[in-house]
């Protein structure tokens, strides 16, 4: 059980990244969803001990990780947004020698378990490739491969799937689902379906604060009968944004069509529709106060 209470960070430039974040997050995968700029990818440095937050606490399994960061950094898996590799080494190569990095030095449990990675994420077939070769799904693989060396018992993947095909998120998405049986995975993201799909508890995050924490399911759930959908034209789009609560718009057949919360029907033409977790995320960002964002 990874516990955050009260977590605080102010950068120099006086952006305040995070804001009083109070969480709970035990095994299985959990959701941090935002928009660029919510303060994920700084909650995220602080957890794995990359920085230090100005207040509060975070406990592992009963550890104090401020007081007590390697014992942390010795159970932490972490793939960051942008990982640098060398380009023209092998995946079997440099997974063997991040491993010796990981203080595996038994040469066996080495091979064991590096072997064992590469085909935990598909890339066995590949292994004697450069990783300059390989494609944006199989390099992100590769980053699980290397956070999962020496069996972490947290894995922080900040933002995997971005620019990813729909083949290869999936797979992604797959391999993350095995792996948080075990384990405290914190997937941090601003693609909403990545959540749906994935988390059985999430927290949504915006300018640094908590909006919102539990189950997905039931964060949809509090919208029911209140989501309301209409095809509108280019020319009365602008006053329908004035006039209600409009979570999203999107071109369907090149005519806008929009997703508007109330209480009840808000004009003519709109039909209630079910909720969808993406609509719980617009409404908690519409609701925010407009002030600067965190990094």
């Amino acid at each position: 059980m990874l516990i955050l209470k009260n977590l605080h960070k102010t950068y120099p430039n006086g952006v305040h990244a995070i804001n009083d974040v109070t969480l709970a997050i035990p095994n299985g995968v959990f959701g941090l969803l935002g928009p660029n700029g919510a303060g994920k990818s700084s909650l995220m440095r602080t957890i794995a001990t990359l920085q230090e937050p100005d207040s509060g606490s975070i406990h592992f399994d009963g550890v104090d990780v401020v007081k007590d960061k390697a014992c942390l950094r010795r159970q932490l898996g972490y793939l960051p947004q942008d990982f640098g590799v060398y380009p023209k080494v092998s995946a079997l190569e440099l997974l063997n020698h991040f491993a010796v990095l990981k203080g595996l030095t038994h040469k066996g449990e080495r091979r064991e378990m590096v072997e064992g990675l590469l085909h935990q994420t598909n890339l066995w077939e590949a292994r004697k490739r450069a990783i300059a070769s390989y494609s944006g799904g199989m390099r992100q693989r590769f980053g699980i491969a290397q956070a999962l060396l020496g069996a972490p018992r947290l894995v922080i993947v900040d933002e995997p799937t971005a620019g990813l095909d729909p083949d290869e998120r999936n797979r992604f998405l797959n391999l993350l689902a095995r792996i948080g049986e075990h384990v405290v995975v914190i997937l941090s993201t601003h693609i909403v379906e990545d959540v749906t799909d994935l988390c059985p508890r999430m927290a949504m995050i915006g300018r640094g604060r908590v909006l919102l924490q539990g189950r997905p399911q039931t964060a949809i759930d509090t919208l029911r009968n209140c989501v309301w959908q209409c095809a509108v034209s280019d020319a009365a789009l602008a006053t329908y944004q004035q006039r209600f609560t409009v979570l999203s718009t999107r071109l369907v057949g090149g005519k806008p069509r929009i997703n508007v919360y109330a209480q009840t029907q808000p004009d003519d033409g709109f039909v209630n529709v079910e909720p969808a977790l993406e609509d719980v995320y617009f409404l908690q960002l519409r609701q925010q106060p407009a002030v600067a964002a965190a990094a």
